[in-house]
Formats: structure tokens, C-alpha cells, sequence
């Protein structure tokens, strides 16, 4: 019985080698003769290649870019830190800068009512909470804001004038 059922399956596995072989040859054949998957004019491997530089694109564009975008705002966040400022740490602790230090890139910042000093890192810094540096970032978004609605305005005005020519003629 054992033998058998070794016997069967061998020729199961000669059966299954014969049918790949012959799959094998019939796809080499047919890539030879210009058919097969890659279509009459052999774009299939520039198509391939097209679409994987699209994904790498669309994936920088997506979240490389962004990130860098981000990191260099915080860069020009921490290094513009002077004496003075109120800032929050990442851990939530909120203070004000009483010292600068460029060369090991530290901060001292003086907290609550007993005026606490605590030794920071800049990059533990999460945000300058200083009022005159938050008036100059909304403006600097106000005046592009600004700008657009001036063009608006122009634009709006100079179709109320034509209207009002076209009425009096």
C-alpha cells in the first residue's frame, strides 16, 4: 500500500515537471515572437518603469518634501530664540528665555512664581509663544491675504466703472 502511494506520487511529480516545461517554453516562445504580455510594441517594460517613477514622485511630493518643509520652519523657530521670548518646551513646560548659549545650543529659561531656572536643549523646544513674533507670523499670513483681496477689490472695481459707462451710454 505504502509503495503505492509513493508510486503515485512520483508520476504526479513527473506530470506537474511536463506541465511547467511545456508552460515555460510556450511563454519563452511567445516573448520571442512579439506577442505575449508585453503587447505588439514592447511598452510593457517602459510602462513598468514610467509608473514606478510616478509612485517615487508622488510619494515626495506627498511626505519627503512636507517633512523638510517643517523641519526648517522649526529650525528658523529655534535658531531665532532670544532672550526674552516665551516658550514651551515639548514636555508642556512653559517659560520665559532669560539665556542663550550658541555654543552647546542651549537655552535657560526662568519658570513660575519663584522664578525656577531650568537648562534646555533648543531642540526641546516646541514653540515661541512670545506675543510680537505671533503679530508678525499672522501678518505675514494676513498680507498675503491682503494682497489677494487688493487684486479682488481692483478687479471688482473696475467692473463696477465699465457697468456704470455701459449704463450711461
Amino acid at each position: 500500500m505504502f509503495l503505492q502511494i509513493l508510486e503515485n506520487s512520483a508520476a504526479a511529480a513527473e506530470n506537474a515537471a511536463d506541465a511547467v516545461s511545456e508552460a515555460v517554453s510556450e511563454v519563452s516562445n511567445s516573448a520571442s515572437s512579439g506577442g505575449g504580455c508585453m503587447g505588439e510594441s514592447g511598452f510593457g517594460g517602459w510602462a513598468i518603469i514610467l509608473l514606478w517613477i510616478a509612485v517615487f514622485a508622488l510619494a515626495y511630493l506627498l511626505f519627503i518634501r512636507p517633512q523638510k518643509k517643517k523641519q526648517k520652519a522649526e529650525e528658523e523657530l529655534r535658531s531665532g530664540i532670544e532672550i526674552g521670548d516665551d516658550v514651551t518646551t515639548i514636555g508642556g513646560i512653559v517659560g520665559r528665555v532669560i539665556s542663550v548659549r550658541d555654543d552647546d545650543e542651549t537655552i535657560i529659561i526662568e519658570t513660575g512664581s519663584d522664578k525656577t531656572r531650568m537648562r534646555f536643549k533648543k531642540w526641546a523646544i516646541a514653540s515661541v509663544d512670545t506675543p510680537e513674533k505671533q503679530i508678525k507670523k499672522d501678518d505675514a499670513k494676513k498680507g498675503k491675504d491682503k494682497d489677494e483681496d487688493a487684486k479682488d477689490n481692483a478687479d471688482e472695481e473696475g467692473e463696477k466703472k465699465k457697468s456704470k459707462k455701459g449704463k450711461e451710454e
